[in-house]
Parts: C-alpha cells; sequence; structure tokens
C-alpha cells in the first residue's frame, strides 16, 4: 500500500516531468514568512530550459525521497546549495537530476505574486543578505507577536 503523501509527490514530479505546471499548498514552516502552510499556494513550473539562479525556489527530492521547496542560496559545480526562507542552515550540495520544478509563482493572502515581479526580487535580495541574523529576528518577531 501507498503513503497518501508519496503517491501525492509521485503525481506531482509525473506532471513536472510531462512538462505541465502545479499548484500546490505547501506544508511546514520552513518557507515562512513568504508561504504561509494551510493558507498560501505555489505554482511549480517544469525547469527544462530555464537557466536556475540564486534565489530561485526549487522543488527538489532529499535522499529519504521527501519533496522539499527551498531557496537556491548558492549554484556549485558539484550540485546546489538550498536554504528555507525560515531556516538558517544551508543543505547541500543537491543533484540537479533531484530538481523537478521551479516555483513561478505564488499565492499570498489569495493574492498571485509572479516572481518576475520587482517588490518581490527585493525582498528576497534582502532575506538572503539577512541569513546570518535570521534566527534573532525570528525570536523578535515571535515575541512581538506573543506579546
Amino acid at each position: 500500500m501507498m503513503d497518501n503523501n508519496l503517491s501525492e509527490k509521485i503525481k506531482i514530479t509525473d506532471l513536472l516531468s510531462e512538462e505541465k505546471s502545479v499548484q500546490i499548498k505547501p506544508i511546514g514552516y520552513s518557507m515562512y514568512p513568504l508561504i504561509v502552510p494551510g493558507r498560501d499556494e505555489v505554482i511549480i513550473s517544469p525547469i527544462r530550459g530555464r537557466k536556475l539562479h540564486r534565489g530561485d525556489v526549487l522543488l527538489y527530492r532529499r535522499k529519504n525521497s521527501k519533496l522539499i521547496l527551498h531557496r537556491v542560496y548558492k549554484i556549485k559545480e558539484n550540485g546546489f546549495f538550498f536554504v528555507g526562507d525560515n531556516e538558517s542552515l544551508i543543505e547541500g550540495p543537491i543533484d540537479k537530476a533531484s530538481v523537478y520544478g521551479i516555483m513561478t509563482a505564488f499565492y499570498h493572502k489569495g493574492k498571485k505574486i509572479k516572481t518576475s515581479n520587482f517588490f518581490y526580487f527585493l525582498s528576497w535580495q534582502l532575506w538572503l543578505l539577512l541569513l546570518p541574523f535570521r534566527k534573532p529576528i525570528g525570536k523578535i518577531i515571535h515575541k512581538a507577536k506573543s506579546d
């Protein structure tokens, strides 16, 4: 019997390999505050023919077969290095063969935002620069929300 989550993952990667885009609701808080689980959705498109860059949000499979949606921190000859927007640990290298799709747009509070949007571009640039300060920033935000 196949786990429903694994079944869903296979469908997503199958659609992407057929050059079809998919719209999904990510789970987990690794891409918070960009993506709020249960509320926001993302559009993942096939990567074929695209030049990938630092800052792209890619869908890839970890060695334990879990699909992950994280931002490219660095690209080297031996693979991609990723970090979630709500994380400070960099993961990698991840082989290009493990990458299935690229986020081309997302729905934030119901509003569609394309990754080509200038303000989105500025926000992820700033967020990557703040990587060393994410933990203290997160603590301040968490404390402010709980007060």
